[in-house]
């Protein structure tokens, strides 16, 4: 597929020889850490994520980007075509859930990669020169399952988080975020693109991924074009209880940390049923202590969110949570603790980008649709200090962060024809006049 002659200064010629090579780099990705049943297992700062970006390192040298590393362990790819010009950033993340899905995260860096790449082809070998630069990133620990919260690296390089706070934080296993990064060389020493109020100025941001949903395969859509993200309320609760004999202690003398948390996640469910499909609610993530069957647990740790669309319906669900933990305290006789909560408001994103991308999608020929996401993205950081394009491509079934995801190759390919489109109009200034407007 051609893009037409007059859609941007820079046209990317898209051919099935393209597509074999995205193809082919993608079966090599998807290898690396792949489990039995086709999934993967990369979690932030395992030997496989190691072995990951080592191969995306080697990937991106050998086709002329200049590789660097900041101090969160966010990986970029760089290409300068004017030196001294602001860059624009593409991409998403290769760690993943234990036994997760393949598509997620690391289909939207190599397609980040393969596009830029593009670019850099056409751009040698035509005379235009993109008025941006291009960088291509995999962010640091996305998904948050080894080390809390999700969304760790982009968070941290939009200042949304602290890097030394960040830096100390431990796995179950006690080790720390900085020492996990060291232990497969991963850590840099300086900011690639400085500190977040500015250093290397970035003019735009882009992101693609599966949807994990089923919105473009119930409407038979090849891409969604992204315009809002829901909010979500994330909180770290321990269940304190105490800890006794399973068979001597008295059913009414027990403090059963246990049935404390059971309560809770099944109050959640009962709002979420209440409040009906605007509300998502879920806990994902109970460690009970000591976890002995002769023995009335004496503590859980429990991992809860609620996601909305509607600020004022979250506020409501979150509130009735409140008042159903109380309950839970008086009937199993605990004492719940909030450690910590992690919260991020839902927001649109710049309708400019979402135009672009609708326009790229009709000179294509591409069916397009708006859609939300329900799930976090790093780009959900991204929006907050720079214009973002965030696009999906279908998902089968809306499975995801599971080893039976999937995504059809047709599907993945044109994903990356569009992005690239995207992207060679953004480099030219596409988003320039949203940039303007949070000036």
């Amino acid at each position: 597929m051609t893009a037409p002659a007059n859609a941007a200064n820079l046209h990317v010629i898209l051919t099935s020889a393209r597509d074999r090579e995205f193809l082919d780099s993608w079966a090599e990705l998807e290898a690396i850490g792949a489990t039995p049943d086709g999934g993967v297992e990369r979690q932030a700062a395992s030997a496989e994520d190691g072995q990951m970006r080592v191969w995306f390192s080697q990937w991106l040298r050998d086709r002329g980007f200049t590789v660097e590393v900041d101090r969160i362990g966010n990986l970029f790819g760089l290409l300068e075509f004017r030196p001294g010009a602001p860059y624009v950033l593409v991409g998403s993340h290769l760690d993943s859930q234990p036994r997760g899905g393949r598509f997620d995260g690391a289909y939207g860096v190599l397609a980040g990669a393969v596009a830029a790449d593009r670019i850099r082809r056409q751009a040698a070998e035509s005379s235009e020169t993109p008025a941006y630069n291009i960088a291509v990133v995999d962010w640091f620990n996305e998904e948050g399952s080894r080390f809390k919260p999700s969304l760790m690296g982009s968070a941290v390089f939009t200042g949304a988080s602290d890097l030394e706070d960040t830096l100390s934080i431990t796995d179950d296993d006690g080790v720390t975020v900085r020492d996990a990064l060291t232990a497969i060389n991963s850590i840099g020493e300086h900011d690639v693109f400085g500190t977040a109020e500015d250093a290397r100025q970035l003019a735009a941001y882009a992101e693609i991924h599966i949807e994990q949903g089923r919105e473009l395969e119930k409407h038979n859509v090849a891409i969604g074009l992204v315009d809002r993200t829901w909010a979500a309320n994330k909180y770290e609760l321990n269940v304190i209880g105490y800890q006794g004999h399973t068979g001597a202690t008295a059913i009414d003398d027990r403090q059963d940390a246990l049935l404390g948390a059971s309560l809770i996640v099944v109050a959640l469910r009962d709002i979420a049923d209440e409040f009906g499909e605007e509300l998502h609610t879920s806990c994902g993530q109970l460690t009970v202590l000591p976890n002995s069957p002769v023995v009335v647990p004496r503590e859980v740790h429990m991992h809860l969110d609620l996601r909305s669309d509607n600020d004022d319906l979250l506020a409501a669900a979150d509130a009735e949570l409140r008042k159903r933990i109380v309950e839970a305290e008086i009937r199993a006789k605990v004492k719940v603790e909030h450690r910590k909560a992690h919260v991020w408001p839902g927001h649109h994103y710049q309708p400019q980008g979402v135009e672009l991308a609708r326009t790229v999608a009709d000179d294509l020929g591409v069916s397009s649709m708006l859609v939300q996401t329900r799930a976090g993205h790093d780009s959900t950081n991204m929006k907050e200090i720079v214009p973002s394009v965030m696009l999906f491509v279908p998902s089968v079934e809306g499975i995801s962060h599971a080893e039976a995801e999937y995504t059809a190759d047709e599907d993945l390919c044109t994903g990356v024809d569009l992005l690239t489109e995207s992207l060679a109009r953004m480099l030219d200034g596409a988003l320039d006049s949203a940039a303007a407007e949070r000036v």
